[in-house]
C-alpha cells in the first residue's frame, strides 16, 4: 500500500505577516511577534483608510501610536509619507518594527519604545499631520489617549486622526473635530477625524 503523506501543518510563523498594499514597498510582507492584543489592521481596512487619506499623506508627517506590526505607519511611508515615529510598548514588537524598517532600507522613520501617554510628552508641538490610534483590543485606551492629544499641541493644524475601536466604544472628541469617515467592519468601528485647535472654523 502506498504510504499515505502527513497533513502538513500551517505555519504558525507565515499567519504572522501583513502585507504592505501599493506605494513604493507594494507588496513587501513583513512579520511580526505573538503579541497578546496585537492586531494588525486588515488589507480591505488599510485599503479604504488610504483612500480616504490620499490627498494627504504625500509629504505628511506621520505618528502611529500603539505601532504593533506597523502596518499603518509603513503603508503611509510607502505612500510618500515623509516621516513616521512608531511609538510601541511592547520590546519584542519594537525590535520586529526597526528589523523590518532596515529590511526595506527605510531612513525617515523613528521607532519608539515607550508607553504611548508618556510619548506624547516629547513630542515637538504641532508637528504630527496624520495620527493613527489603534490601540489592543478592548483596552478601553481610546478615549484617555485622545484626551491626552488634545490636551498636548502635538498635532499640525487640521491634522488628521484615525481610530479604530469595537463597536461598542463611545468615542469622545472635541466638538469641533469634525468626523470625516466612518466604517463598520464585524465588531470593529473605524473613524477619521480632523482635529481643529481651539478657536478653528
Amino acid at each position: 500500500m502506498p504510504t499515505k503523506k502527513p497533513r502538513e501543518r500551517p505555519s504558525r510563523h507565515l499567519t504572522n505577516q501583513v502585507r504592505i498594499i501599493a506605494g513604493e514597498w507594494r507588496g513587501r510582507k513583513l512579520t511580526f511577534p505573538d503579541i497578546s492584543g496585537l492586531r494588525p489592521t486588515g488589507d480591505r481596512m488599510r485599503e479604504t483608510l488610504f483612500n480616504w487619506l490620499a490627498p494627504h499623506v504625500h509629504q505628511s508627517r506621520v505618528l502611529d501610536l500603539f505601532a504593533g506590526s506597523g502596518a499603518l505607519g509603513m503603508e503611509a511611508l510607502s505612500r510618500g509619507a515623509n516621516n513616521c515615529i512608531f511609538v510601541e510598548s511592547n520590546q519584542n514588537a519594537t525590535k520586529t518594527l526597526a528589523e523590518n524598517l532596515s529590511a526595506l532600507r527605510c531612513k525617515n522613520a523613528q521607532v519608539v519604545h515607550q508607553n504611548a501617554f508618556d510619548a506624547i510628552n516629547t513630542l515637538l508641538p504641532q508637528s504630527i499631520d496624520i495620527l493613527f490610534i489603534d490601540p489592543p483590543f478592548d483596552s478601553h485606551l481610546h478615549n484617555s489617549i485622545l484626551d491626552k492629544i488634545c490636551n498636548s499641541q502635538i498635532l499640525a493644524l487640521s491634522a488628521l486622526v484615525y481610530v479604530e475601536a469595537p463597536v461598542n466604544e463611545t468615542i469622545e472628541v472635541p466638538s469641533n473635530w469634525p468626523l470625516l469617515n466612518k466604517k463598520i467592519s464585524g465588531q470593529v468601528s473605524f473613524f477619521l477625524y480632523m482635529a481643529k485647535n481651539e478657536g478653528s472654523s
